[in-house]
């Protein structure tokens, strides 16, 4: 299992939001998971939580907590195959940038 936190300088529900749309997720999930245009399987909005099940061993697990200043914090749990710190570092990479495009846009 890989996993990684970050910080990013919007509300954590824009930030839920951006990461569960079907439309959005293409952009930053990692490939194992897109491939098949996987929903996500399990969201919770009350707890800012979701997860993305493909087929084989390849799971997502992402988990959105306010912070200081009207943030948000950020954890993404992958596992599957070698996921390795690179791939969840990338995809929260792509994320940041999803939700940042996000706010542009509206």
């Amino acid at each position: 299992m890989a996993s990684a936190e970050r910080g990013v300088s919007a509300p954590p529900e824009v930030v839920f939001n951006t990461a569960i749309d079907p439309d959005r997720t293409s952009a930053w999930l990692p490939e194992p998971l897109r491939a098949d245009g996987t929903p996500a399987t399990d969201i919770s909005p009350t707890e800012l939580a979701a997860r993305w099940q493909a087929a084989g061993d390849w799971t997502a697990e992402i988990q959105i907590d306010p912070a200081d200043a009207g943030g948000a914090r950020i954890r993404l749990d992958l596992t599957g195959g070698d996921a390795p710190d690179s791939l969840v570092d990338e995809a929260l990479d792509n994320l940041a940038q999803a939700v940042a495009d996000n706010l542009q846009a509206g």
